[in-house]
């Protein structure tokens, strides 16, 4: 029988991702394989699902897909033992008009493919309320199944216990707690978490967080609690159509936010990619040299230049002369997108995705 979860929480910043890493590494560790994926449109999360499983995470969104296009993308879990989804805010939380398939809830995911939900709870300031809440996300939809909870930022012993009873009295099962000074928070900025390639020690961090929840969760029961019953078509991954035959892409320390099934998509149809680096002040392929390209994408969701110094390095970009003449010679296809940055990093997001062909 598959085992499947939604790592989902009441909120944003209740410890989502490190537990989703943390489990899956210490799965991992066990000798399973564990496949993740993100509900929502997150570009950063699923870099460090990958990082902790050794296999691509990709997003599944119930706002912006059909739910053939999340069951062919959930099918490449098909060979996993254990299928994590991590859930964005809320567990319930979407937009006000739904979408495709749904407001984009992480709900939605979890009752569109039956995959019991684990909630990250963290009870700070509270103790048998915490139960109440947890029963509230219970009852709110029918067709949500809650496995269990996970208490974050536990303050004692005491504490624990207090919570521990109450949620025995409603019925919510408890597999685990984490103290609330637990030194593996993964740094932050506004727009969420750090980029996985800027931690120099990841792995390190995802190991330790992995060790402390094999000490504190109960790994056994977790995983009979998450058996389901969905089952992995055989649907092949949906199609995408490629914004030309060559593509240009800009692929950088700075220039990192793509989805990775929009891009194997690409490949499956024929497309060529052929990543390029501002950063290291190379041009799209093609610009200023013999020969042509299609398309130039120059990631416009994920260019951020004016953040301070540990987002990008301005000066770099600022000086990489041979990337701005490639996007002045592109500049008469361009699509505008709205990005955040300055200088080159704008003009560069200017670009988007550029249908046509530039001859040189």
């Amino acid at each position: 029988m598959p085992r499947c979860l939604v790592i989902s929480a009441p909120a944003s910043g209740s410890g989502k991702t490190t537990l989703t890493l943390a489990l899956a590494r210490a799965y991992r560790d066990r000798g399973l394989a564990v496949q993740c994926f993100k509900s929502g449109p997150d570009y950063i999360d699923p870099v460090f699902h990958t990082a902790a499983t050794g296999r691509t995470s990709v997003n599944i969104d119930s706002w912006a897909m059909r739910r053939d296009t999340i069951e062919a993308l959930a099918a490449r879990g098909r060979d996993a033992d254990l299928v994590l989804a991590e859930g964005s805010m809320g567990l319930f939380d979407g937009v006000a008009v739904p979408g495709i398939s749904g407001t984009g809830a992480s709900a939605d995911i979890a009752e569109m493919m039956g995959w019991p939900v684990l909630l990250m709870l963290d009870p700070s300031g509270q103790a048998q309320t915490a139960a109440a809440v947890a029963a509230g996300l219970r009852d709110f939809r029918p067709g949500v199944r809650i496995a269990g909870v996970v208490l974050n930022r536990v303050a004692s012993a005491r504490h624990e216990d207090l919570v521990r009873r109450a949620m025995e009295g409603a019925g919510i099962s408890v597999l685990g707690s984490l103290p609330r000074h637990a030194p593996i928070k993964l740094p932050e900025r506004h727009l969420g978490l750090v980029q996985a390639a800027e931690h120099s020690h990841l792995d390190e961090i995802i190991g330790e967080a992995a060790r402390l929840v094999a000490e504190r969760v109960d790994l056994d029961a977790l995983l009979q609690l998450a058996e389901c019953t969905w089952t992995a078509g055989a649907k092949s991954a949906p199609r995408v159509t490629p914004p030309g035959q060559r593509i240009a892409l800009a692929r950088d320390a700075a220039f990192s936010f793509i989805y990775p099934h929009i891009v194997e998509g690409w490949r499956a149809v024929g497309a060529e990619i052929m990543p390029f680096s501002p950063l290291a002040d190379e041009a799209p392929h093609g610009a200023g040299v013999a020969g042509d390209i299609d398309a130039v994408d120059a990631e416009r969701a994920g260019v951020r230049a004016d953040q301070g110094g540990d987002e990008v390095d301005e000066g770099r970009l600022a000086g990489a002369v041979r990337a701005e003449q490639g996007h002045d010679l592109a500049r008469p296809h361009r699509q505008v997108q709205p990005v955040e940055g300055v200088g080159l990093a704008e003009r560069l997001g200017e670009v988007g995705c550029l249908e046509g062909r530039i001859h040189l």
